[in-house]
């Protein structure tokens, strides 16, 4: 795949076992309390907490390398769920780090959507990584708003603080850390970079609506948070009312603070299908959506280059606003994500 390059910039378990006597015993496994069938096991310490509370207070081991975990979130008021996908060489009790790639999920998706639509268990499983898949709901990747009153949700201090600091106390995450997310969470991916200089080393978005404030993009925003039952005034406030706000928000407004993270950022501009892609009508949501943000990733870069920060475009023509296209963008940019993150690749 050839991607447009303009002034890139990219910065580069096992278990402690004990033996039992023979048959079914409960046990925690992987440090996190989970229930295991099996003649060995784990003993661990109790889950650390976040700094506000936030906990872990249930773990589901799904396959060897593959941890779902359930928080209580003081900022969301409420218990969600989020997806691990541990390193192979990952142990419990040790004092080393790993780095951490952050997996953010799209609108009308969970937690689930990247181990459900793409081949992430693989992808992570070839190098030295931590990849975390967070519950975003329908939440826009943000704090949101509430008419100026604030308060639950808060959904970017939910990733941003506690789920970070989960992983890092209890499954030894490092500073090392990077994002990747589809159509709102490339938004959520690129909004996070710029609010929080230095929280990632590189962030990719995968048809994500990376200028809010561009014409159209606000009526589009509501009308999508609308249909998701949501009240749309609530997320960053009514446009051009609350339009400092909706400013604090857009990756666009706040470009000048992306320099010096590795930025990659991808859609689709013709409104037809590309490779892989269903075989649907014109007029099909998901093909004259990506027309809409195709044209909203452009303005982004000309946004990028009046204000002089790297980055790596790779705006195409065919494909819809669907997995498929996604895949695509994801295995074309997945060695730079883990190079930035000095990732190893397993031997």
């Amino acid at each position: 795949m050839a991607a447009l390059v303009r002034r890139r910039s990219i910065r580069s378990a096992g278990w402690r076992r004990r033996s039992f006597a023979t048959g079914t015993i409960a046990a925690t496994a992987l440090g996190l309390g989970i229930v295991v069938t099996d003649a060995t096991a784990q003993a661990a310490p109790s889950p650390r907490a976040a700094s506000d509370g936030a906990r872990i207070t249930k773990t589901a081991r799904l396959a060897a390398r593959q941890v779902d975990i359930t928080v209580q979130s003081p900022a969301l008021g409420k218990s969600v769920k989020t997806r691990i996908l541990l390193p192979a060489d990952w142990q419990q009790t040790t004092t080393r780090t790993w780095p951490v790639l952050y997996a953010f999920h799209g609108g009308q998706d969970d937690y689930t959507s990247w181990t459900k639509n793409t081949d992430i268990e693989a992808w992570a499983a070839a190098y030295g990584v931590i990849v975390v898949m967070p519950e975003a709901s329908n939440g826009s990747y943000a704090d949101w708003f509430n008419y100026g009153k604030g308060g639950s949700p808060k959904w970017e201090t939910f990733h941003t603080q506690e789920v970070r600091q989960l992983i890092e106390r209890n499954y030894h995450g490092g500073g090392s850390r990077a994002a990747i997310g589809n159509s709102s969470g490339g938004h959520g991916a690129f909004s996070y970079a710029a609010r929080h200089p230095g929280l990632f080393r590189y962030v990719a978005s995968l048809s994500g609506i990376l200028s809010m404030r561009s014409p159209g993009m606000p009526a589009m925003l509501m009308f999508t948070n609308a249909g998701n039952g949501q009240d749309p005034f609530a997320i960053w406030g009514i446009p051009w009312a609350d339009d400092a706000n909706w400013a604090a928000h857009d990756p666009s407004a706040l470009a000048s603070k992306l320099k010096g993270t590795g930025l990659f950022f991808s859609a689709g501009t013709t409104g037809r299908p590309g490779p892989g892609d269903p075989d649907v009508a014109p007029w099909d949501i998901g093909l004259l959506s990506e027309i809409a943000i195709g044209a909203n990733n452009n303005e982004f870069r000309k946004r990028l280059d009046q204000v002089g920060v790297p980055y790596t475009a790779h705006i195409y023509g065919d494909g819809r606003h669907n997995w498929p296209a996604w895949v695509r963008e994801s295995k074309f940019i997945w060695p730079t994500l883990m190079k930035s993150l000095g990732a190893t690749k397993n031997s």
